[in-house]
């Protein structure tokens, strides 16, 4: 198996605005997402931000006047599945000078002099807080210059903007609560691509979730790079900001949401070890249609490779809010993050990964390599010591081990009836359909007479590691 990146999902996917028609847009924009969820929720910013100025999106770059890239900088893999796709438009460049092409997001400023000055893939660069300023980059772009907005914001979080959706007649939508991280993990570059956390209007949240309920919506993704620190008119330190405002917490919000529709199904991503509460928890409990499923990055089972990473919590710690979450919610499914073969990692410490795992039995997992990041506290800090072959050996073993935890777990769903949130016709038979459960299993079963966004019960009779199959029981739209 392939190292994977960190929700990787649906890597290089195409924006299409569902709301071209009829608008008086004159020019035509192409642009692709890359890396994590924000990403995906960003690049539909980007989208509205620029149907407003004039551009309809398109999923044929060559009819494009305007080509962006929305970036990941977690790992060098996805940079150079980046920089390979900068190549290619660079050569439609030659058949088409006038093409403004610009890179998003994450690489943006990191990569910014290199980009636009020595390899000259680019024509604009914008940072995560700089998208209201693309129409005025392009603009600059028109007069023959290159054009770099990169500032970071302590305020901006597109609240007032009404996102355009990815997925034209979609059924899951991905909301952001909130912008930027305050936690300085070592291995990270997050902290310094998208700046200070700052939190979304709850009020601007919940109508949102309203308006994609309402548009035919089932599902939402609350996303935040630490959603448990969402504080709405809350400082750092728990002082009330306003008096004459409300405070939310991330509990409190989760409800709030909830409360739009029973219909409606809510999750969250993700949660950071240290800072998820009981109240979290036992908000999941008391609402039926808050998902039973957390994703819950440990990184490492070892409390001394835990303190170089600068997580804050240490491996009892993590067990303990893993117990919390099956006290609570007895069947709620949980995933995380591994790294194998970060700085100074030993032998012993990799084991204690292993042993981690072993106690939890995770129901999924995002499993890679360490690889440095330019700027981090890792790279100033720590010698990225372990060699490639034994980083690549302990992956292999923390892979392995996975694969038996997922098959085991979806062994424990055979006989059961599901619940599932259709979301279409199988990848694999047209003959199939497959929607997920609560706790974020693929199902895949025989056609019915249903539609994407139904809710039906299925009869679990077999499993893979990675789905479950089933048919449809004691459903009327059958």
């Amino acid at each position: 198996m392939e190292d994977k990146e960190i929700l990787e999902g649906r890597q290089g996917e195409v924006l299409e605005r569902d709301q071209n028609e009829g608008s008086n847009a004159s020019k035509k924009l192409y642009i692709e997402s890359y890396g994590c969820q924000m990403n995906f929720s960003d690049s539909e910013v980007v989208a509205s931000i620029m149907n407003e100025n004039g551009f309809a999106t398109t999923r044929d770059v060559d009819e494009a006047d305007v080509v962006l890239i929305n970036t990941c900088s977690i790992r060098d893999n996805a940079e150079k599945r980046v920089r390979n796709r900068l190549t290619e438009f660079k050569k439609k460049k030659e058949d088409n000078p006038e093409m403004v092409v610009g890179i998003l997001g994450c690489m943006a400023e990191r990569l910014k002099k290199s980009l636009l000055e020595q390899e000259k893939l680019v024509d604009l660069v914008a940072g995560p807080d700089a998208y209201r300023d693309l129409p005025n980059l392009i603009e600059e772009v028109g007069t023959g210059q290159k054009a770099v907005n990169v500032l970071l914001s302590r305020d901006e979080t597109y609240a007032d903007i009404s996102p355009v959706r990815l997925d034209k007649g979609g059924i899951s939508a991905f909301v952001t609560i909130m912008r930027g991280c305050d936690n300085m993990c070592s291995f990270c570059v997050v902290p310094f691509t998208r700046g200070r956390e700052r939190s979304r209007d709850p009020k601007t949240i919940v109508d949102e979730c309203k308006d994609l309920f309402d548009k035919g919506y089932r599902e939402v993704t609350l996303l935040g790079q630490n959603v448990d620190s969402y504080r709405w008119n809350i400082t750092n330190k728990g002082a009330i900001k306003d008096e004459n405002l409300p405070t939310v917490n991330f509990a409190e919000l989760l409800v709030m949401v909830a409360e739009v529709s029973p219909e409606l199904r809510v999750r969250f991503s993700t949660s950071h070890p240290k800072d998820m509460t009981n109240d979290v928890l036992h908000a999941m409990a008391s609402n039926e249609n808050i998902c039973n499923y957390i994703h819950l990055p440990v990184q490492s089972g070892h409390t001394d490779v835990l303190k170089r990473m600068n997580r804050g919590y240490s491996r009892e710690w993590y067990l303990e809010r893993i117990e919390a979450i099956h006290k609570i919610i007895p069947d709620c499914a949980v995933s995380t993050d591994i790294i194998s073969g970060f700085c100074g990692e030993t032998d012993e410490e990799h084991k204690d990964t292993l042993s981690l795992m072993d106690i939890v039995a995770f129901d999924f997992a995002y499993m890679f390599k360490y690889s440095e990041r330019p700027k981090t506290l890792a790279e100033r800090k720590f010698e990225d010591d372990v060699p490639e072959e034994i980083k690549s050996k302990r992956l292999t073993e923390i892979i392995d081990k996975q694969l038996t935890f997922s098959l085991a777990s979806n062994k424990t769903r055979i006989g059961k009836i599901e619940r599932v949130l259709v979301e279409g016709d199988s990848k694999r038979s047209d003959q199939h359909m497959s929607g997920r459960t609560g706790r974020n299993s693929m199902v895949v079963f025989p056609k019915g007479n249903f539609s994407k966004g139904d809710y039906i019960n299925v009869e679990i009779q077999d499993c893979t590691s990675a789905t479950l199959l089933g048919v449809a029981v004691d459903n009327d739209s059958e």
